[in-house]
């Protein structure tokens, strides 16, 4: 059975960094793309960053120049470097692969930015 594990997230003040990671366990093949997601309360999950596996990259334009994503393919890992972060960043992160039939989901990690 395939998981997703999230790990990284926390309390950062404004202007500070953080870098989330996310590693599947389970066997899993012919992912397509790995990306992040996040979603405040009462508003739909959006796409922050997303890395397809011929290394292509797609950011939301709020995060472009600021948050850079990869991946390790050898170790089904995707990472998100977040840095200048804003309170407006606060949300809950869930990580994503994307494979052909079916898309798999990590359990979330909240990012809070605040003094």
């Amino acid at each position: 059975q395939v998981q997703l594990v999230e790990s990284g997230g926390g309390l950062v003040q404004p202007g500070g960094s953080l870098r989330l990671s996310c590693a599947a366990t389970g066997n899993i093949f012919s992912i397509y793309a790995r990306g992040w997601y996040r979603q405040v309360p009462g508003k739909q999950r959006e796409l922050v960053a997303a890395i397809t596996s011929t290394g292509n990259t797609n950011y939301a334009d709020s995060v472009k120049g600021r948050f850079t994503i990869s991946s390790d393919g050898a170790k089904n890992t995707v990472y998100l470097q977040m840095n200048s972060l804003k309170p407006e960043n606060t949300a809950v992160y869930y990580c994503n692969f994307r494979l052909p039939s079916v898309n798999y989901w990590g359990q979330g990690t909240q990012v809070t930015v605040s003094s």
